[in-house]
């Protein structure tokens, strides 16, 4: 499923407005949502640009090198043929802080200024 997806993204440029669609909040509020720029910084990444990555969504940037160390992890426990339970890994402190980083990121994307950085 994740390399069909990043497939995807591969072939359809998200840099194409339009091409994706329009997401919903920024529709709705006109304020880009966590989300936005997601898909345009996986398709930096997969050609190989991590700064203008960065400059679509930073946070999708961090995600994507986090899942990578996680698969990492998982794929090297798996080789040991010892398995990483990452379900005992995920607590509800660690939840309430992924949730609040997400709101915080979103909201300090909305400050003037900031938006030059941070912005999709």
């Amino acid at each position: 499923m994740g390399a069909a997806s990043l497939a995807a993204v591969a072939l359809r440029d998200p840099h194409v407005p339009g091409s994706w669609g329009t997401c919903p909040v920024l529709l709705l509020t006109g304020l880009p949502c966590p989300g936005c720029g997601g898909l345009r910084a996986v398709s930096d990444l997969l050609a190989g640009e991590p700064l203008a990555a960065l400059g679509s969504n930073a946070l999708a940037v961090a995600l994507v090198v986090g899942g990578a160390l996680v698969w990492a992890a998982w794929t090297a426990a798996a080789l040991r043929r010892r398995p990483l339970r990452l379900v005992d890994a995920v607590t509800d402190r660690r939840a309430v802080l992924g949730v609040t980083a997400l709101a915080v990121f979103a909201v300090v994307r909305w400050l003037p200024g900031v938006e030059a950085v941070l912005g999709p």
